[in-house]
């Protein structure tokens, strides 16, 4: 793991079904709200397995994307789904874009921020490497009020475990997740024309089976939790979250609403 990310990342297949999945659908509001890229070079930081490079290249014939990622596994994920030479995807490290000053027309960010400790040396890193007025945005998961799956797990997990009692405060503290921090930290980077809004989807599971599964990936922190625990205390969790799954009806599809703050500011001169 690295030192500029709190999420373990080493499985490229794990991480689509825990989250690229999702991601794909969040990348198309968000690129909504962060405005067209026309003929530029975008830098799509904290790529992971590279859902919002692809989505941003469907919309953009003419632009060119730069996906970096502390996870090699995932950068090497990402290249193996798509051939268009106008992707490129390296490992690196959010604290420390290796880029020159000045490099991106468009630099964004999707569901990352949030796990760099060091987020604001992240933002800082952002505006290095834009260009004056291109526009810079990201997006963080409403990790305490808006992310409702989540909370199914950790509300659950924190009633029979003390241990998920400390991954559930760690998860509600993020950087970046509570409301205005985004743009707070836009402001303190010295972006001009910030703009902030709030973005959801909704999160469609088969039933609970595929609401479980990616708990048993190893991807991410709640996953990593379930990975330590005995066989014993990861049955006993699995019956307690499927019983709030469940909730009041058979086994079966289920709907789930998550919501992102946003923020999009552009690079002075």
């Amino acid at each position: 793991m690295s030192a500029s990310s709190t999420f373990n990342a080493t499985d490229g297949d794990a991480y689509e079904v825990q989250m690229g999945r999702w991601s794909r659908r969040l990348a198309e509001p968000f690129l909504d709200f962060a405005g067209p890229a026309g003929a530029g070079h975008v830098l799509d930081l904290g790529c992971g397995t590279g859902s919002l490079a692809l989505a941003l290249a469907a919309r953009e014939p003419g632009c060119r994307i730069s996906g970096v990622d502390f996870s090699a596994a995932y950068v090497e994920h990402a290249r193996t789904r798509t051939a268009d030479p106008r992707l490129h995807f390296q490992v690196g490290d959010a604290c420390s874009i290796p880029f020159p000053a000045g490099s991106f027309d468009g630099v964004l960010s999707l569901l990352m921020l949030h796990f760099v400790p060091r987020a604001p040396d992240a933002v800082a890193e952002m505006r290095r490497v834009a260009r004056p007025g291109a526009v810079v945005a990201a997006a963080v998961w409403d990790a305490r009020g808006g992310f409702v799956a989540q909370r199914v797990f950790l509300d659950t997990a924190a009633a029979i475990d003390p241990r998920a009692d400390t991954l559930r405060a760690q998860n509600c503290i993020r950087p970046m997740t509570r409301p205005g921090e985004l743009g707070a930290a836009w402001r303190a980077a010295g972006f001009a024309e910030i703009r902030e809004t709030a973005l959801t989807i909704r999160m469609d599971y088969a039933g609970f089976d595929d609401f479980w599964s990616p708990y048993m990936g190893g991807q991410g922190p709640a996953a990593a939790f379930v990975s330590g625990l005995d066989p014993t205390a990861q049955g006993q969790l699995r019956d307690a979250v499927r019983r709030a799954y469940i909730d009041g009806e058979p086994d079966g599809p289920r709907s789930y609403a998550a919501t992102a703050w946003a923020v999009r500011g552009v690079a002075p001169a």
